[in-house]
This record gives structure tokens, C-alpha cells and sequence, in this order.
């Protein structure tokens, strides 16, 4: 899903990241998540994050960096 807010409209992108955030990290249905682990990058951005519950892998979220060190892309892959 890929939201488009205009430039200055702050507010409202915020809201679509927290929507969007909110959506990505979501856990499968019945599951809770009980542990997150982390992977970084070489320059000290973060490169994963994995949903466990309890040892069970629930997702991956990979991140994408601009040259500029902003987020481009979250992409979830599911366990």
C-alpha cells in the first residue's frame, strides 16, 4: 500500500505513517509479539527487525535507505 501526501501537508503525514507503521507491524492473528531483534547497517541504519513470539519467527521488516539516510521503503516478509 503506498500513501502520497503533499509537500507541507505535515500532519497528515504523519498520520499516514502511523497508519501505514501501525498496518506493517501488525502480528498474524492469535499471535502476540514477545521479542524484537535488530540488524544494522554498516553506517548505523537499521537494516531489520524480526517479530518473534516467544522462538517463532512472525515477520522480518527490511528497511531501504535513500543516499541521503531517509527511509525509502519497510517491506514485511512473513515468516
Amino acid at each position: 500500500m503506498e500513501w502520497t501526501v503533499p509537500y507541507g501537508r505535515y500532519e497528515e503525514a504523519f498520520k499516514a505513517i502511523h497508519s501505514a507503521l501501525s498496518q506493517i507491524t501488525a502480528p498474524p492473528s492469535g499471535k502476540r509479539i514477545t521479542k524484537l531483534a535488530f540488524t544494522w547497517n554498516a553506517d548505523g541504519t537499521l537494516a531489520t527487525l524480526k517479530a518473534y513470539d516467544v522462538e517463532a519467527l512472525l515477520f522480518t521488516l527490511s528497511f531501504v535507505w535513500n543516499i541521503d539516510a531517509t527511509l525509502k521503503e519497510v517491506v514485511r516478509s512473513d515468516a
